[in-house]
């Protein structure tokens, strides 16, 4: 089936005449994931250097039919010491960019996070969702919905300057961002809009920076200017946002997973905040999914290359 997803192609297009980054993938031990990176290679986003069990490895591209001769492999046990070695490699400065193969999140972000051995900078390690909404005539945001399950109003502050420094690399041009909750009135008992309040207030003071931010904003009116006229909302990110910022992670992941499966959109999916972009994909993501998380990966790291001051993102 053709996909409906022209944003991503337009994201796609926008990595054509860059170098590919060379991407330390972690434990790629399952069809899918070893395709996903052959496919990025192929693409010319990256170059892969495959971190794993290098027996298993070539056994899993022969019984698929996948092509990984000439890639470097890397021979590491098992799943944990992929994730040691594959952070390891970033450290050195032998790769750019880090990626998720098979093995569980919490097993590669364990080895990121390491205060010792991982890859923290002075910010707040985040996720970002880029979604392609058919509904919407420009790509959003979402965070964060896979890395903090409850992050305090301290952490907030990282997450959105991520998200928005993420998103200038990602060329939104005016990055609008929404910071969520139930209701645009701001309500002592309902938390997030007092944090929602609290962030907004910084932005003001450029304790962020780099976008517009306003909040609370329940989600219609952050994207729908119909609502925000029904509502006589005055703002100039209500109903155009395309960050929006969510309470916590099961708000995020429900928000996301919600607009996949029951708006028609498509995700990708990457972690800032660390030295490097990390290519967090699921293994339910598709071969094109896939794909543009490694160029919004890239071009993050592009971004990073040519203004380091810019943001640790």
């Amino acid at each position: 089936m053709k996909h409906t997803h022209p944003k991503f192609d337009k994201l796609l297009l926008g990595c054509e005449g860059l170098a590919p980054a060379i991407a330390a993938v972690a434990h790629p031990c399952d069809a899918g994931s070893l395709q996903g990176a052959v496919d990025a290679a192929r693409a010319g986003l990256i170059r892969p250097i495959l971190v794993g069990p290098v027996a298993r490895l070539r056994g899993i591209a022969s019984s698929a039919g996948i092509d990984i001769a000439g890639m470097e492999l890397v021979d590491t046990p098992h799943s944990h010491a992929s994730a040691d070695e594959a952070v390891r490699l970033v450290r050195q400065g032998k790769a750019g960019l880090l990626m998720k193969g098979s093995l569980h999140t919490e097993e590669l972000m364990g080895a990121v996070l390491d205060a010792e051995h991982g890859l923290r900078t002075g910010r707040r390690i985040s996720h970002c969702y880029v979604m392609d909404v058919p509904s919407l005539d420009h790509l959003i945001i979402i965070t964060d919905a896979a890395v903090n399950v409850a992050p305090t109003l301290t952490e907030k502050v990282d997450i959105v300057q991520n998200a928005i420094d993420f998103a200038h690399a990602l060329k939104f041009g005016e990055v609008r961002v929404a910071v969520l909750a139930a209701n645009e009135a701001v309500n002592p008992k309902i938390a997030s809009t007092l944090e929602a309040a609290a962030l907004c207030k910084m932005a003001d003071r450029r304790q962020i920076s780099g976008a517009l931010v306003d909040g609370p904003l329940a989600l219609d009116n952050a994207i729908s200017l119909s609502a925000v006229h029904i509502k006589h909302i005055k703002s100039p990110v209500a109903g155009r946002a395309n960050v929006l910022v969510v309470p916590d992670l099961e708000a995020g992941n429900m928000l996301a997973k919600s607009l996949s499966f029951l708006g028609g959109a498509e995700a990708a999916g990457v972690v800032v905040g660390a030295r490097v972009p990390i290519v967090l994909t699921s293994r339910a993501d598709t071969t094109r999914a896939r794909l543009v998380s490694c160029a919004a990966a890239l071009l993050l790291a592009q971004a990073r290359r040519t203004d380091p001051g810019r943001a640790v993102a």
